[in-house]
């Protein structure tokens, strides 16, 4: 079962420092990160997010490959290519994985200007939550959504106030 925590900066940047911390703590093997979305809401107030996978350019990029094989079929690879990887752009774009986007755009107009969102979304509990929590301490941010019980929440926001 996955488990959505939504941590709310003060500072446009903060939220991407936070994110890679935790791209860190997978790469040790202390988390199972199954998607962690920022989203800022700049001083306009327009609301974007930096997905961590971008799915457009991956389709592209998997649809120019089989076009250009199917191409060859039929001697006309560069057709082939431009065609698949116009369909795997297409298909990536509206394909959308992990955390709803239409719920952190909600999100994320409820922010203040200049601030930032970090959306994590965890496959299963941490091996380790004591050094996760350590490294995540004093890094600031208030939790603004979590599917976890009151009492990891609130472990979770004493670390993050140090």
């Amino acid at each position: 079962m996955s488990t959505l925590v939504v941590v709310g900066y003060q500072d446009m940047h903060k939220a991407e420092e936070v994110r890679l911390q935790l791209w860190k703590l997978q790469r040790d093997y202390l988390l199972d990160l199954e998607d962690a979305v920022v989203v800022i809401k700049n001083e306009k107030g327009k609301v974007k997010l930096h997905q961590a996978f971008n799915l457009t350019s991956a389709g592209a990029v998997s649809g120019g490959f089989w076009g250009a094989l199917i191409g060859l079929m039929f001697l006309n690879p560069l057709l082939g290519m431009a065609v698949g990887a116009s369909a795997g752009a297409v298909s990536g774009a509206l394909t959308d994985l992990g955390i709803d986007d239409n719920f952190m755009k909600e999100l994320g107009a409820s922010m203040t200007p200049g601030s930032s969102a970090l959306f994590v979304l965890l496959r299963a509990a941490s091996a380790a939550p004591d050094k996760v929590l350590e490294e995540l301490k004093g890094t600031g941010g208030t939790i603004l959504k979590t599917s976890l019980s009151h009492e990891d929440e609130a472990k979770i926001q004493a670390a993050l106030n140090g």
